[in-house]
């Protein structure tokens, strides 16, 4: 099929495109960003998800659209998760109606459900967002959503945090410690379960979820998980690094993070600060039962992955520029502060 995938030069993006591409399909690509690493059978339109005449000019001809471009909680800005997040999202729909486009994929959030009472997670679920990005994706699925019952068929794909070699932002600080030897931190005892998926597991139920007809939810995250303690305890010790875990306590450390990332102090969102410490995770079991899909990687296998990567190829990933947030390292602001600590 002829694909489109907006947000293609972004982290997920180009893993999604590379998907694409590895079986026989033909993909074109709409985002402001720059990636000089896609591939050259790549089709590439410069343009904005918020400008109605260069969507149109992408969807145009596509069978299947996956919709990656977002404004993630790195960014932290709200008239950004608005204008992107929800008007993007609903420019695209509406002109994916009307060029007759086969399927939409929207990539999602797990945001959408904020800090839930129960676990896990299922699609019958209430989202109740707390914070502004996840208000935001939500808005944005709703507008995806309510094109439906116009004819649109469209699915929405809710990954937990995502992660796979590449996949930098707040990881490549954790990356950094460990390397270093650095203490490693939680909150609280850090027993809050924390589920993650890796990228390439994602990006296979995208490619499902587009091939089966009807509107759907599908939650991805990995089938074996355990807490956010065990998560960096097991990486350091595969790691071979000195790196020990220490607890803050939660409740000031939380509104710390909250506090010192509006004011741009630290590259921690509100999203961050909310769910760092808390426990949030699915049941993928709609995902296996409707697609057959099966997440092959555990979060400590793709962590570990993921920290290999990152040291082989640091000073490569340490003088890019002009990359996502998700393709670059992470300003550490005061986070730099914890180095001095004994």
């Amino acid at each position: 099929m002829h694909a489109l995938v907006t947000g293609g030069a972004g982290y997920f993006g180009e893993l999604l495109v590379r998907a694409l591409l590895a079986r026989g399909d033909s993909v074109r690509v709409l985002d402001i960003a720059e990636n000089a690493s896609l591939p050259d059978a790549v089709e590439i339109l410069r343009g904005d998800i918020r400008d109605p005449s260069a969507v149109r000019r992408a969807v145009s001809g596509v069978q299947a659209v996956f919709h990656c471009v977002a404004q993630v909680p790195l960014a932290k800005d709200r008239e950004l998760f608005e204008s992107v997040n929800v008007g993007g999202t609903d420019i695209l729909a509406r002109e994916c109606l009307g060029a007759g486009c086969r399927k939409l994929v929207l990539l999602s959030s797990s945001a959408v459900y904020g800090a839930p009472r129960k676990n896990p997670v299922t699609r019958r679920t209430s989202p109740a967002p707390r914070e502004a990005y996840g208000r935001a994706k939500l808005a944005g699925d709703r507008r995806a959503l309510a094109y439906v019952g116009q004819g649109l068929d469209v699915s929405i794909v809710r990954p937990r945090t995502i992660l796979g070699h590449g996949r930098l932002g707040i990881f490549q600080i954790v990356f950094e410690w460990v390397r270093t030897g650095r203490p490693l931190y939680v909150l609280g005892g850090g027993h809050n379960r924390f589920q993650l998926v890796y990228a390439e597991d994602l990006a296979d139920l995208c490619l499902r979820a587009a091939e089966r007809r009807g509107p759907a939810v599908y939650l991805a995250g990995a089938e074996r998980f355990g807490s956010m303690r065990a998560l960096l305890t097991g990486l350091a010790a595969a790691a071979g690094s000195k790196s020990t875990v220490r607890s803050l306590p939660l409740g000031i450390t939380a509104h710390t993070m909250k506090l010192t990332g509006r004011l741009g102090l630290t590259p921690l969102g509100d999203y961050h600060a909310l769910m760092y410490g808390r426990e949030l995770f699915f049941d993928t079991s709609d995902a296996t039962r409707e697609l057959g899909w099966h997440p092959r990687y555990s979060n400590d296998e793709m962590m570990l992955q993921s920290y290999e990567h990152y040291i082989a190829h640091r000073e490569e990933i340490l003088a890019r520029r002009g990359a996502s947030h998700h393709r670059s390292p992470a300003r550490r602001g005061l986070l730099a502060l914890l180095d001095r600590l004994p």
